[in-house]
């Protein structure tokens, strides 16, 4: 029986991806796909076109970071979870800027791992307890021109449409599924509403729609 969801597991720690993969593929619902550095995770989220992308920062000849940019820029419809040694809040506030949807430090338990898996496919983000307060802060940033809606009128009714999904929580899957189209375009949608409305960052545009939902 095929598997519904691909999984990439990327680390350079055979050790690693073997845990994972032993436990991950104890269920039926998952196909894990290994690959031992960032060059071969990007090949694979490329051909095989995986539901999650779990990567560690540091590897070779392609670093979770690579691998993250190359996603965006090909607007690849993959989500990414960084599963990492380093607990440093700037490295984590630039993971989040390109669009990483869960950040798992390596300490915790695999338990904590296959949370992040299931929150992440459920359209949520996730990140360890241990650096919450990264977030915390990082919500309490001023976001630029979040309290001027004039250029609201710049949008398309299609992308105010997105831009109202996107404060229902939906994920680009959803209302790609919801407006019968690809989920590229709705990335190309978000893209543009982002570009029209001087928004930045990975968390700007949902902030954005969810703060102001009933004008929209």
């Amino acid at each position: 029986m095929q598997s519904d969801i691909k999984i990439v597991i990327a680390d350079d720690h055979s050790l690693i991806r073997q845990g994972l993969r032993q436990v991950l593929e104890s269920g039926t619902e998952f196909e894990i796909l290994e690959a031992e550095n960032g060059k071969k995770a990007l090949e694979l989220i490329q051909d095989e076109k995986p539901e999650i992308a779990v990567l560690d920062i540091e590897m070779p000849e392609m670093t979770g970071f690579d691998v993250a940019k190359a996603v965006q820029e090909g607007s690849l419809p993959v989500n990414l979870i960084f599963l990492t040694m380093f607990k440093d809040e700037s490295i984590f506030n630039k993971a989040m800027d390109m669009g990483v949807k869960g950040y798992v430090l390596k300490e915790n338990t695999v338990t904590e791992i296959i949370k992040c898996i299931q929150s992440v496919l459920d359209g949520n983000y996730y990140l360890s307890p241990a650096i919450s307060d990264f977030l915390v802060r990082r919500n309490l940033k001023p976001v630029e021109d979040l309290s001027n809606l004039d250029d609201l009128y710049q949008l398309t009714a299609t992308e105010r449409k997105v831009l109202k999904y996107v404060g229902a929580m939906k994920t680009s899957q959803e209302i790609a599924d919801t407006l019968y189209v690809s989920i590229k375009t709705i990335q190309n949608h978000r893209n543009n509403i982002c570009n029209k409305l001087g928004l930045k960052g990975a968390h700007a545009l949902l902030k954005f729609a969810v703060d102001h939902k009933d004008k929209l």
